[in-house]
């Protein structure tokens, strides 16, 4: 599995290019980070990276959470994925995020997932989303 994750990382283009790195993964959960890029910077009076980058790493994350499924296929894609900004990352700081795939139907796995920096008390970002699943017959 984690084999698998790192190999989708390294072939996403926008993953590599944010520098994206796969720190977890097991049943159903991930962990990815990237680092602070000044290249990523989204208002250059602040030094605050752009709310697309934690986008894209929430987004592959939850993706990651879902491939994780030992019931599922390993792939997957994203159908919705809501993202409430509390707070700007603080410049310098590794950006992290973790998600969870909590439920799955046979056809959709639901996904919470939370992003931080080094206060990890303080959340930078929340997300919730469904992914396409296609969960495995269980008499299979």
């Amino acid at each position: 599995m984690e084999k698998i994750a790192r190999q989708m990382i390294a072939a996403l283009p926008f993953a590599r290019a944010l520098g994206m790195q796969l720190d977890e993964i097991e049943h159903g959960r991930a962990v990815i980070s990237m680092p602070y890029d000044e290249r990523l910077v989204g208002e250059p009076r602040t030094g605050v990276i752009h709310g697309g980058a934690v986008s894209a790493l929430m987004d592959t994350c939850s993706g990651a959470a879902v491939m994780a499924r030992t019931d599922g296929p390993g792939v997957t894609a994203t159908i919705d994925l809501r993202i409430d900004y509390m707070r700007p990352a603080r410049p310098g700081d590794r950006i992290r995020c973790e998600a969870f795939c909590y439920h799955t139907t046979r056809s959709v796995a639901f996904v919470r997932a939370t992003a931080t920096d080094e206060d990890t008390d303080r959340p930078v970002a929340t997300a919730v989303g469904a992914f396409t699943f296609d969960k495995k017959d269980p008499t299979s």
